[in-house]
Order: structure tokens, then C-alpha cells, then sequence
């Protein structure tokens, strides 16, 4: 078999708090320091501690977006990670594994499902071995990939003793030992991974030391005793690119600083919490690196329940105050009727919406796109309102500027939609580019014009304008007028009944979605990708578009041609766009990590178009491109599938 450079799919896996996420990280920042494209995606259970934890990450020398089942190098800190995964490594992929394990068998792993350890069972039995992870091993063996035994223990014990310290001290370079012993096997420099340890223990000279100690002792032990050479190696690539590792939550949170967010309430939940953690540990920041004097701020407040979240929020929002809030399903759900109070009173607050596994509590640490709908029409009767999904991380980031900009511009809630497959993903981009980033506040008047406008009596703060949208005040301004309230209001504000003025108002609010639909910019509407002549048509929104991205390239080597529409402004949904890439489609194919399609009936409601092919996966793990290869591949290739294709690949 021919070696592959720089096409690697490496997975880590042991139990929660075991440093899992620790050791993915400080792979990935070795792979990326050394100019090569990153794609990472943690998977974990809603328990804090014990449960199975794993992390893939994809590096290659071109952008990788998306996950895959296949992987070429598996690394295990525990004997659950080797049962669980070992059959998704390719022939010639390898196993690094404990070798004390070996005798673990299937009964003596607590924490696995009971669904899992039957198949697991069955397999064993089907093929004639006994249940211990040993014997497990050896089937994999058989089909071709290379075993490679480490034991962690030994070389702590080594390491103890040279420096005359206890074991129970080291125990935690456990996930450096398994770095090093992939980086060797890949024959990938040390240097990378030293680069990498001083990144993420800046400052902390010992402990850098002691870990490239460790790491030379991987080296040295992954050099000897094996006869096979591994058929995967990375090697760096240099570039004067300059980029960024970060994950959804980091992104959004970037943007959001640099939005000019002054204020974020949170109550915590799964996934979006990290977010505003992220954002408390930022709180004070330069402005700029040049002028170390010039300081920015923000507030983060965590509240005693989502309710106070999104009420908070929006009297900072009234205030002036760039506010925003973020949350997931559950807590979104408790803030509708806040929502309300902030459409009603035409407030430009942002909630930034995770999605995850649903209903209820559902899957809170898995991925769902289950919430369209739900953000699009939650509240009782109608307000105006815009709801944009982002694509990627890299998207959050903008799409967080764009959205205090337009709730501003247009004075309605702006719905950020993004979800737990983004939100834990992290991946290489380029550097993000606020060079034309511009903020815009709307009819925000300053107190000079505010002042004049009320000597004469024509400030209205809810006046009718040919767009819906008023000058607009905050609380504290001279000459302001601050009535607000949940009932039906006049131009002042003040309440009323009266059906004219309840027909007026209501219109004028209304419509704020058709200036909505015609200002925002149709590359900000939609993303369209791939042969923009095909005839078959993909559209999809949100997290699936990575794994969209790099099927469709896939195809594009197989001469089959595809378009892919990226819907992002949910709401207004821009029908007269979106009709004209579909109208002449031979194929239409709708992909969403939900279980209905959202968006595609979302679009037969606003466009009359029905959609002739759903892709739908929604069992909380995000879209594999091999998966996706090979169910677009038989559509487009003529075979008979059925109308709705649920994918399922995912452990």
C-alpha cells in the first residue's frame, strides 16, 4: 500500500476527565503549527465525569470541514474506546492502545449501552472469539491493521523514577505520551509538538519541560520494537498564511466582542454555556495592540433562569447597550414570552440559539437543526423578527457582527442560529478579516437631535415610517420619551385599543420584513457552491454544509455536477432568490439534521416548490462525508432510494 501524506483521520477516545479533549487539542495545535489544515469534532455524554468521550480530528494539506467514519489512526486511553471504535479503523490504519487492557473483557466495561455491548456480543461470537479486548484486537489484526501497544504506566513509572517523584503526579501526561506515540508513528517532528506544549502551558517552564521529556520517551518507544511501517505520515507545510484555530462558541463570542456587545446574560445549558464562559474570561480586553492603554469591557451575567436571561438582556438593549443572550432549546423555549415583550416594544436584542438533540431535554450533548420552526414562529400571534444560521464556525463569527447590526437596523430580535455540531467543532481558517467590518446602529438618535426633535414636539417613539422603522431613543436620553409596555401602544407608546391604531401598528411592525428582504444583501441572504449551471440541486442550511462542501468536491472528480444553495437569512426566508435556483432543477435535494426537513417544507410553504429528495439525519451525531458520498452518489446516479433517506452512521 502506497503511504498517504498529509490525509489523516485520527480519533481519541477514553473516558470523561480522563484528558481527552486536553490531548486533541494539543494534536491539532502541533498539526496546524505546522502549516497544515485542521478539522476537529468532539463527541461527549451529558454526565460530567466517566462516561466515553472521543474527539476526531482530520488533517490534510487542503481545508478539511467535516468528519468521517473512516479512520486511520485510533488512539485509546481505555479499553471501551478500542471496542467501541476499532472496527471503523481502515485495513492498514492502526490502534495505539494500553497493552495491560488486554484482558478487560466485554462484561467488565460499566459504562457502555447495553444496546452496544450486545452487538458488540454478537460479533465476537460470529467470528469465534472470546469477549476479552485481547481477543477483540486480534480480529482486527486479521483484517489488517497494525497493533500498537503502549504502555503508559511503564513510562510514567520511568519518568517517576529519573526525577525521584511520585507516579500519582505524572498520571496526567497520560494524553501526551498517546500525542507523542501518533506524532512518532507519523513520523511528524518533535519539534511540532514542542511548539505546541509551550502554547498550551505558556509560562509554565516545568511543566513544559517534564511533558517534551515525555514526549521523548514516545518517540523513542514508537522508533523500536515494531516491524511494520504505518502507512499514514504528516508533514509540515509551511505557509505565510495567517490562521486561527477556534471553535463555534470561541467564534461567536469574537464576534460578538467585536460587534461591540456590551452586555450577555446566560443561564447555563449545554451547549451554549462555553460561549458566554468564554466571553467572562474576556471581559476586559485591548482595544488595541498598539495602545496597551486602550481598554474595552463587557458585562457577563449568569441569571437565575433563562427568563431573567432575556428580560435582562433586553432592558440593556433599551438602555443603549448592545445586549445579547445565548442559550439552547430548553431555555430558549422559557424566553418566548420575553420575545414577545421585546417584538412588541421593537427592541434590538440577539439570542444566539445552540440547538441540540430534542424534545425536552432530549440530547443535551448532542446535535440537532431541530429548532428552525420553532425560531421562526415562536410566541403567540406574529412580530417581526430575523433568524440567520450559520454554516461553520468562521461564519459564526460574521454572522454574530451581522446580527446586533441588523437588530439595530431594523429594531426586532434577531434569532443566531447554530448548533452543537458547530459549537464543538474546531477547525484551522483563515484569520478573521475585520478590515471591512463596519457597525451600524440604525436610526439611533444622539441627544442633540433628540433634544430638538422634542422642543417641537415630533418625537414619536413608535412612529410611523414608510419602512417600519422609528427614530429611536434610549432610556436616559434628554428629551426622551420611554413608555413601554406589553399591550398594544400608540406612537408614544402609551396603551390603546383602537382598532385603527391596532391595524396601523400592526402593519407598520409587519413591515419591517419586507424592508428586511430587500436591504440585506443576497450573498448575505444565501451561499451558493459548486457548478452554478447543475441541474441538481442541493439546499441545505447550517452545520451540514461542511460535509456538503466536500462531497460535492468528491463528485466533481467523478465529472457529476452539483449546486449547492446555503440558505442562511432563515427569516424573511428570500423567496424570490432561493426560487430562482430551484425552479429549473431536474433533481432537488434537501439535507438537515432534523427529522421533517424544516426548511425544505419551510420553502414549500413560501414558494410552492416541493423538494424531490430529503436527507435527513437526526441520531445527535453531525453528518459523515461518507455517508453523504454515498447516498448523493446513488441519487444522482439513478438508483431507486427512498423519498426520505435517514442516515445513521455515528457511535
Amino acid at each position: 500500500m502506497e503511504r498517504s501524506i498529509n490525509r489523516l483521520n485520527w480519533l481519541i477516545g477514553g473516558a470523561q476527565g480522563s484528558g481527552v479533549d486536553s490531548a486533541a487539542g494539543m494534536f491539532a495545535r502541533a498539526c496546524a503549527m505546522g502549516g497544515l489544515h485542521v478539522y476537529g469534532q468532539r463527541e461527549y455524554y451529558s454526565n460530567i465525569m466517566g462516561e466515553h468521550s472521543y474527539f476526531q480530528v482530520r488533517v490534510a494539506d487542503y481545508p478539511v470541514l467535516a468528519t468521517s467514519d473512516r479512520i486511520h489512526l485510533l488512539v485509546s486511553f481505555d479499553a471501551e474506546t478500542v471496542f467501541l471504535h476499532s472496527q471503523n479503523v481502515v485495513p492498514q490504519g492502526g490502534i495505539i492502545y494500553d497493552p495491560k487492557l488486554e484482558s478487560t473483557s466485554l462484561e467488565r466495561v460499566p459504562t457502555m449501552d447495553e444496546r452496544v455491548r450486545h452487538d458488540l456480543a454478537a460479533y465476537l461470537q460470529e467470528n469465534g472469539a472470546r469477549d476479552t479486548l485481547g481477543d477483540f484486537l486480534e480480529l482486527q489484526a486479521k483484517r489488517g491493521v497494525q497493533l500498537y501497544p503502549v504502555p503508559y504506566d511503564e513510562m510514567l513509572q520511568k519518568l517517576a523514577s529519573e526525577l525521584n517523584e511520585p507516579l500519582s503526579g505524572l498520571k496526567r501526561m497520560t494524553n501526551t505520551i498517546a500525542v507523542a506515540a501518533s506524532c512518532a508513528l507519523l513520523k511528524y517532528g518533535v519539534e511540532w509538538l514542542d511548539k505546541a506544549l509551550n502554547d498550551v502551558f505558556k509560562g509554565k517552564k516545568r511543566v513544559v519541560a517534564l511533558n517534551i521529556r515525555v514526549c521523548e520517551m514516545a518517540y523513542e518507544h514508537m522508533s523500536g520494537g515494531f516491524a511494520h511501517k504505518f502507512s499514514w505520515s504528516l508533514e509540515p507545510r509551511p505557509t505565510h498564511e495567517k490562521r486561527i484555530y477556534v471553535n463555534g462558541n470561541q467564534a461567536v463570542a469574537m464576534g460578538k466582542i467585536l460587534a461591540g456587545c456590551t452586555f450577555q446574560t446566560y443561564y447555563p445549558i449545554s451547549p451554549a454555556t462555553d460561549e458566554s464562559t468564554y466571553l467572562e474570561s474576556h471581559e476586559v480586553f485591548k482595544l488595541n495592540d498598539r495602545a496597551k492603554s486602550e481598554m474595552g469591557a463587557l458585562l457577563v451575567v449568569q441569571t437565575e433562569d433563562e427568563i431573567s436571561a432575556i428580560n435582562m438582556a433586553t432592558g440593556a438593549a433599551l438602555a443603549g447597550a448592545r445586549a445579547a443572550t445565548a442559550t439552547s432549546g430548553p431555555g430558549f423555549s422559557l424566553m418566548v414570552e420575553g420575545l414577545g415583550f421585546a417584538s412588541i416594544n421593537e427592541v434590538p436584542v440577539v439570542i444566539t440559539l445552540y440547538q441540540r438533540g430534542s424534545p425536552s431535554t432530549g440530547l443535551p450533548t448532542r446535535t440537532e437543526q431541530g429548532d428552525l420552526w420553532f425560531a421562526v414562529y415562536a410566541g403567540h400571534g406574529e412580530g417581526p423578527r430575523i433568524v440567520l444560521a450559520s454554516g461553520d464556525a468562521e461564519e459564526g463569527f460574521y454572522d454574530a457582527i451581522r446580527s446586533f447590526n441588523w437588530a439595530e437596523q431594523y429594531q426586532v430580535p434577531v434569532i443566531h442560529l447554530m448548533d452543537k455540531s458547530i459549537a464543538s467543532s474546531s477547525q484551522t481558517c483563515p484569520d478573521f478579516d475585520v478590515s471591512g467590518v463596519e457597525l451600524n446602529r440604525g436610526k439611533l438618535l444622539t441627544e442633540e437631535e433628540l433634544l430638538s426633535i422634542s422642543q417641537n414636539g415630533s418625537y414619536k417613539g413608535f412612529e410611523f415610517s414608510e419602512d417600519g422603522v422609528s427614530r429611536r431613543s434610549i432610556y436616559g436620553q434628554k428629551g426622551g420619551i420611554f413608555w413601554k409596555t406589553s399591550d398594544e401602544h400608540n406612537e408614544t407608546g402609551h396603551i390603546t385599543e383602537d382598532p385603527v391604531i391596532r391595524v396601523k401598528m400592526m402593519d407598520k411592525r409587519m413591515k419591517k420584513l419586507d424592508t428586511i428582504a430587500s436591504e440585506i444583501l443576497e450573498d448575505e441572504k444565501l451561499a451558493v457552491y459548486g457548478d452554478p449551471k447543475s441541474e441538481n440541486v442541493i439546499v441545505s442550511w447550517g452545520s451540514p454544509k461542511g460535509a456538503i462542501l466536500e462531497v460535492i468536491e468528491m463528485l466533481r472528480k467523478e465529472s457529476i455536477s452539483v449546486k449547492f444553495v446555503q440558505v442562511k437569512l432563515i427569516w424573511p426566508l428570500p423567496v424570490h432568490e432561493i426560487t430562482e435556483h430551484l425552479k429549473l432543477a431536474k433533481i432537488k435535494i434537501g439535507i438537515e439534521n432534523n427529522f421533517s426537513g424544516q426548511l425544505t417544507k419551510l420553502i414549500r410553504q413560501e414558494t410552492d416548490i416541493a423538494i424531490d429528495q430529503l436527507i435527513v439525519k437526526y441520531n445527535g451525531r453531525q453528518m459523515s462525508i461518507d455517508e453523504l458520498y454515498e447516498t448523493l452518489k446513488k441519487i444522482l446516479s439513478g438508483k431507486k432510494v427512498e423519498k426520505k433517506v435517514v442516515l445513521t452512521h455515528g457511535t
